[in-house]
Formats: structure tokens, C-alpha cells, sequence
């Protein structure tokens, strides 16, 4: 008895010719693709910390404006303008000067308004039109009375 093969003619067999084709279509890819790679240059920057001036521009963690009863204005136990005076101007020279510490090292400002319990209201909303015109009145916070000593 002779046995019959079975050859189907859809059966034909391992074709090479196609994953010939898929091997071209795939090195054509990676050829087009290394042409859009980006050579990397060294970028010449400087660190904060290598100079003197970074060192003596300490940004505080916090800046305390503190009001008195009688109007006197300070900022970190620094007295600023007078009691009498209406526009502020020091205040507001040394909270752009802090400002743009705070810019250059990519900080917030933060700032707290303290003023005594019986500080005139007037006083208090001239030192927050201050830190408007100074553009430093997005980080603001308010204490009433002494500072608490630590």
C-alpha cells in the first residue's frame, strides 16, 4: 500500500521573498529615522553657590514687615521710613531688591504683615498698597500683636 501525500495547493511553504521585503521596509525605517537624531551640545551654565554674590544675597526664609502703634515700619527688626511718612519709599525699594533675589533663585516671597493690636488701620493699608506696587502681595500673611519669642 502506498501511502498518498497530501499537498494542498494553499500549503506552499516557508516564502522567503515576504520577509524579504519586511526586512528592507524595517532597515528603511531606522535609515530614515537616524537622520532626525539631534546631536547634544554641552550647555555652558552657572551654578548658583560658585560665587561670592550668591552668598551675601540670603534670601530669608520669611520677611516680617512689622507696624507699631505708633506707625514705625520695619522689616526683620530693620527700621524703615518714619512714623510720618506717607509713601513708603524705602519699604518699597527693599521689597523689590528682595523680590528679585527671590526671582533669581526661584523662590517665593513670603512675607508676614504683623502689626499691634492697637496699630492704626490706615498705616497697615498703606504698607499693603506698598506690597502691591511692588508686585510681593501674592504670598501675604497677617499676625496680630507681639512676635512670640522661640
Amino acid at each position: 500500500m502506498r501511502q498518498q501525500e497530501n499537498k494542498s495547493p494553499g500549503d506552499l511553504g516557508f516564502q522567503i521573498a515576504p520577509m524579504i521585503d519586511v526586512v528592507f521596509v524595517i532597515m528603511l525605517f531606522f535609515m530614515v529615522m537616524a537622520g532626525a537624531v539631534k546631536v547634544e551640545f554641552e550647555l555652558k551654565i552657572k551654578l548658583p553657590g560658585d560665587s561670592e554674590a550668591a552668598a551675601s544675597q540670603e534670601i530669608p526664609d520669611e520677611l516680617t514687615i512689622a507696624i507699631t502703634e505708633k506707625g514705625q515700619v520695619s522689616i526683620n527688626d530693620s527700621n524703615v521710613d518714619t512714623p510720618q511718612s506717607k509713601e513708603l519709599r524705602q519699604l518699597y525699594i527693599e521689597i523689590c531688591k528682595l523680590r528679585e533675589n527671590a526671582r533669581r533663585a526661584k523662590t517665593k516671597l513670603l512675607v508676614t504683615v504683623q502689626a499691634d493690636e492697637t496699630t492704626v488701620y490706615e498705616r497697615i493699608a498703606l504698607v499693603l498698597d506698598t506690597l502691591a506696587q511692588a508686585e510681593a502681595n501674592e504670598n501675604v500673611t497677617f499676625s496680630i500683636g507681639e512676635a512670640e519669642e522661640v
